[in-house]
């Protein structure tokens, strides 16, 4: 596996999109060039301990050494294969430092502990432990290393390097987890969106089915053979009744697109017994909800719509009756009954019962007919 795709890496590019212009680019170049000005004591060392040819390949070898290092920051997530081809480069380059700038050539392995443990985190420390040893070991073992500048480097950088690596650990931890915790909030968004697309769904479903279901029975009543013919003042009442349910329903889409509608326990009721009585099914429905918890009228109302809703298109009724309690509603019919019919209102109104502690019910009756029952907590 791509040592870039391992769980708790930072993904770099991702995060660094994500911050403000001076982290990035060329800002974020000269950011990291302000620490080379550390390689000023490694000028200095080499202006002391080398003279002629010796001293102008140690300047060399410094500016070589700071580009890559600017180079291997820049690309830090590179494939594990590329990026040990060029911290290997500099760590021989710093090698190359060392006849010249004697002990102050260690400053070069602060520099390499960073790239390191940016790149691998805890898992350099054995490299980390191998540079400060070095740079704690070398420099008494060599007399000629026994000058000033050298002396003072060979005391500062085997504890410069392990402070600097934990320091470098400590941030990137930072990064893994503010990136970590950007893309659990993405995700969030995500499932949100999601949620609210679902909840849109079931919210057009519920107020449309019913509705457009309810338009469809009474608009065809007054047409030919059937009241148009026989009662037509039944059916100009019926294509009033169809004109009022349209502006209803225009205004119950407008109002759940404005995220506000008033679902009624009462009015679905009310409009319940105007749709089975213009099916020609004998509706046995209460007159009152007072027995109903009022946090659950608006729910049993959504249970209301959609038991009717489908008793009106699937079961071939001629009779429905509706049974409230306090916590409990129930909706039977004589239609045909058989398995579920599958939908998204069904679905919806589970979702909704779930959601405030409650059960569905929902199956056929004996010797014919189907039920439709929803419980929550509280006496039956």
């Amino acid at each position: 596996m791509n040592a870039d795709a391992r769980p708790g890496r930072l993904d770099y590019p991702r995060w660094a999109a994500s911050q403000p212009r001076w982290t990035v680019g060329w800002r974020l170049v000269a950011s990291r060039a302000v620490a080379l000005f550390y390689l000023l004591y490694v000028v200095g060392a080499i202006r002391q301990n080398a003279h002629g040819a010796a001293a102008v390949l140690g300047y060399v070898g410094l500016v070589a050494f700071a580009a890559g290092w600017l180079a291997i920051l820049h690309v830090i997530f590179w494939p594990l294969a590329r990026f040990w081809t060029l911290w290997g480069l500099l760590a021989a380059l710093m090698v190359l430092e060392l006849p010249v700038a004697h002990a102050a050539g260690f400053v070069l392995a602060v520099f390499l502990t960073i790239s390191i443990v940016a790149r691998l985190g805890a898992r350099s420390f054995p490299v980390v432990a191998v540079l400060a040893l070095a740079s704690l070991l070398v420099p008494p073992a060599i007399p000629a290393w026994h000058t000033s500048i050298g002396k003072a480097f060979g005391d500062v950088t085997p504890l410069a390097i392990p402070v600097v690596a934990l320091g470098i650990y400590a941030i990137m931890r930072v990064l893994q987890n503010n990136n970590a915790l950007a893309q659990a909030q993405a995700e969030l968004a995500s499932l949100a969106a999601e949620n609210e697309r679902f909840r849109i769904a079931r919210d057009l479903h519920d107020l449309l089915g019913h509705s457009l279901t309810t338009i469809t029975v009474k608009a065809g009543l007054p047409g030919p053979g059937r009241l148009g013919d026989t009662h037509p003042a039944r059916a100009r009442q019926e294509i009033a009744e169809v004109e009022t349910l349209a502006r209803q329903t225009l205004g119950d889409v407008r109002a759940a697109v404005a995220n506000y509608r008033d679902v009624t326990l009462a009015g679905e009721l009310a409009t319940g017994r105007q749709l089975l009585r213009a099916v020609g099914i004998t509706a046995d429905l209460p007159r009152a909800v007072d027995m109903v918890d009022p946090a659950h009228q608006e729910l049993f109302g959504w249970a209301v719509r959609e038991g009717l809703t489908n008793i009106v298109r699937h079961a071939h009724a001629s009779s429905c009756a509706i049974r409230l309690s306090a916590s409990g509603v129930e909706i039977t019919d004589d239609g045909v009954g058989g398995a579920a019919p599958p939908g998204n209102g069904l679905s919806g109104l589970r979702e909704r019962v779930a959601a405030a502690g409650g059960v569905v019910d929902a199956g056929p009756l004996e010797p014919r007919g189907w039920r439709l029952r929803v419980q929550l907590a509280g006496p039956a």
